[in-house]
């Protein structure tokens, strides 16, 4: 994993207007850098050619990098794992339809089906937030078999950043238009233990 990746840089890769969940547009909410930014004096070291190499080393050596992830919707967990092994489980809420596989948008259900990570983005209208590639062919096949729209912009992401119920409601309930959220703490770990285009499994 590229070091920048550990240590927050790719949060400079923010766009000016994010997707939401299915495909909905809103405006760029304040950045979140500061969450996942390095240490006090650890950017000023980032710019030494001399200090970017053993920093590298150090923190490939430590920091377990999955090579899958894996969502069970029926047990609603997140597992990301390594050579078939688990490193991190995590709780996540689905759609609010969380049952049956994504077929068109608007239809508040979460995909089924084998994806990858795609666009990361820290300025969503949630706590950081990776693009999982819905549709797929089959999603594709399957939408103009049936003549409709089969939806987009599915991610993982945090918590909104203006929240309309309390704490309690997003840690039990299936609430998101049909993306996989989990906790703010939860997504910051996720952030740093994947890579771009890490495969995403995700069934019923």
């Amino acid at each position: 994993m590229r070091l920048s990746a550990l240590i927050g840089l790719p949060l400079l890769l923010a766009v000016s207007g994010v997707a939401l969940c299915d495909g909905t547009q809103t405006a760029a909410t304040p950045s979140v850098a500061s969450v996942v930014a390095p240490p006090a004096g650890m950017a000023a070291e980032v710019g030494s050619g001399m200090a970017q190499a053993p920093m590298a080393a150090t923190i490939s050596a430590t920091v377990p990098i999955a090579d899958q992830v894996l969502v069970r919707k029926s047990e609603r967990r997140l597992y990301l794992l390594r050579h078939g092994e688990v490193l991190r489980s995590y709780r996540v809420a689905l759609g609010l339809m969380p049952d049956g596989p994504k077929e068109r948008a608007g239809d508040f259900r979460t995909p089924e089906g084998r994806y990858q990570l795609t666009r990361r983005n820290s300025r969503s209208d949630y706590f950081l937030s990776i693009q999982v590639s819905y549709p797929n062919a089959e999603d594709l096949r399957r939408a103009r078999r049936d003549h409709v729209n089969p939806g987009g912009s599915i991610m993982i992401h945090g918590l909104p950043n203006l929240q309309r119920h309390p704490p309690d409601y997003y840690a039990a309930a299936d609430w998101t238009d049909g993306c996989i959220a989990m906790s703010n703490a939860d997504m910051v770990e996720l952030w740093l233990l994947v890579q771009d285009n890490t495969p995403i499994d995700i069934l019923p």
